[in-house]
């Protein structure tokens, strides 16, 4: 069994949102295998299904995003999953381009109030999370605004594509490992270019 969470804020005012794009992710694996993720449970509303022959739990939390960790924790213990394999994290990520993904097995919450909170509760760093690009913030915006605001029209075509690569990404981190998927699916850095165009 998996639990597949995907972090947001619950509110109106926070649909759609560069922060809630791990919500959208969730929204977009439960249209795909028509699983209704409408249960309260877990300080959250889960949906339970299959995908590929697997049962899987997907989760939202409602305990806004700095709080996650009661929600995901709660599930986790609950069903007695191994959280090291068994656990996928969907998050919003501001140092990755728009539409990027990077994947990763464990590592620290990259100053993601979500992640640090999940992190706190399981009391270690490793379980699966998919960081999805929402573009850095302009000089100038404050943070929260900036990941509470909305993306732009062109930018939503790019997330509308990256949200179905996140559900492949999950599929074979399903079916054949993380490494797999990594592989596959991370993005790779666009090289820098220096003054003289040049890379």
């Amino acid at each position: 069994m998996f639990i597949i969470a995907g972090l947001g804020n619950p509110g109106r005012q926070y649909e759609g949102t560069r922060h809630n794009i791990g919500w959208q992710v969730i929204d977009e694996l439960a249209d795909k295998y028509n699983i209704r993720v409408m249960e309260s449970k877990f300080k959250g509303l889960i949906g339970k299904g299959i995908i590929n022959g697997e049962k899987v739990i997907l989760l939202k939390p409602l305990t806004y995003m700095n709080l996650s960790g009661e929600s995901v924790g709660e599930a986790v213990n609950f069903f007695k999953i191994d959280e090291t394999k068994e656990l996928i994290v969907v998050a919003d990520d501001i140092s990755l381009d728009v539409g990027h993904i990077r994947m990763r097995k464990k590592g620290s919450a990259g100053g993601h109030n979500g992640l640090k909170n999940i992190i706190a509760h399981l009391g270690h760093e490793e379980f699966i999370r998919i960081k999805m690009g929402v573009g850095d913030k302009p000089a100038g915006y404050d943070l929260a605004d900036y990941v509470l605001g909305h993306f732009s029209k062109e930018e939503e075509k790019i997330i509308a594509e990256s949200k179905k690569t996140a559900v492949l990404a999950i599929e074979t981190i399903m079916s054949d490992g993380i490494d797999k998927a990594m592989n596959l699916y991370n993005t790779k850095k666009t090289p820098k270019k220096n003054d003289n165009g040049e890379q």
